[in-house]
């Protein structure tokens, strides 16, 4: 295939997005009593936060202030910092029962791993690098290259922060696309013709350790992204997978280089309450290093969601909420307390 540009419009360099108050949403008072308000509401309806919808959490002027983000985050700068949640005050499970409700407003929770967490974790896990089982959100202290998860959607809330460092970052996955396919066409080229990737251990019973999915995809005229390559270079430990090819990791060598080049980037910190989303298709996310104190109590621990949003009428077929897969067989709310 020939690959072309795709989505102009949603590229941005680092400049564009240098002022954190063009991608910071703070929540007002009012908005916040309408959060109580809609908690109240679904804590009538059910204390299983699976039985919770978008209708049961009525947010009847924030919702129209949601819809404009989720508009952005589809067509626009496809991330968002929504500030504001009254840590302080409310409980962790306050907390994570309203970002569930605006996450509902924003889209559909889909399962994250084979446990089936519709609301996960991020926060140390215990896991060793090296251990192949493990993932990402599972990793405690180090930095993350820039990836993007499994779905649409994915949110991110923190509930507290280490003793230092664990800064987000973000960067533009269009605008890396976009160059590519202008100075190297033949590494974008082989960006579309398909990857394995390694399961982490989490394949279903009797399958292959590995899957096949391209870094880029077009549909409909819209680009379709699914890059981590930790993944991809892990799962050449699997003697029946498919050889990466010199051209690949060359190419995957020029999207990690252009990316932590910072000029399509933005470093982000957050503190207890905010809310962090971004459109895993036009936005790769990673963070710094950070040290714990966990006899002080300050330990890193955000709450995870991945959603499919309603924007998209079609999406490829791997990019589908696969609610009939090995990883919904349960469907489970992590109520981890990384402290305890």
């Amino acid at each position: 295939m020939t690959p072309r540009l795709l989505e102009t419009a949603c590229e941005w360099t680092a400049d564009d997005v240098a002022d954190p108050a063009t991608w910071t949403e703070q929540l007002s008072a009012p908005e916040i009593a309408e959060l109580e308000a809609a908690m109240a509401v679904a804590r009538a309806r059910s204390d299983d936060f699976l039985e919770i919808g978008k209708a049961d959490f009525p947010l009847p002027t924030l919702g129209a202030r949601l819809k404009a983000i989720e508009s952005d985050l589809m067509d626009g700068r496809g991330f968002v910092l929504i500030r504001g949640l009254p840590r302080d005050r409310w409980t962790n499970d306050d907390m994570c029962l309203a970002y569930w409700g605006i996450g509902a407003h924003l889209g559909r929770p889909w399962p994250q791993n084979a446990k089936g967490h519709l609301l996960g974790d991020v926060t140390d896990h215990g896991k060793a690098l090296d251990d192949p089982t493990a993932r990402g959100n599972e990793l405690g202290q180090i930095g993350l290259d820039y990836h993007c998860d499994g779905s649409d959607l994915v949110g991110l809330l923190c509930l507290r922060t280490g003793a230092s460092g664990g800064l987000s970052t973000v960067c533009n996955s269009v605008s890396l696309h976009n160059r590519l396919v202008r100075e190297r066409p033949d590494l974008a080229a082989e960006l579309y013709r398909p990857q394995p990737f390694d399961y982490r251990g989490e394949q279903a019973p009797g399958r292959a350790g590995w899957y096949l999915m391209p870094v880029f995809t077009e549909h409909g005229g819209r680009l379709f992204v699914r890059l981590i390559a930790p993944y991809i270079l892990a799962s050449q430990r699997h003697d029946d997978a498919p050889t990466l090819t010199d051209k690949a990791r060359e190419a995957l060598d020029w999207m990690k280089a252009e990316a932590d080049s910072g000029r399509h980037a933005v470093i982000m910190d957050f503190r207890p309450g905010d809310m962090q989303f971004i459109n895993n298709h036009h936005v790769l996310h990673g963070r710094t290093p950070y040290v714990d104190d966990r006899a002080a109590g300050k330990i890193r621990h955000l709450k995870r969601l991945w959603l499919e949003t309603e924007v998209l009428a079609e999406r490829p077929e791997m990019f589908t909420n696969r609610m009939g897969s090995h990883w919904a067989q349960k469907r489970v709310i992590s109520r981890l307390d990384a402290v305890s």
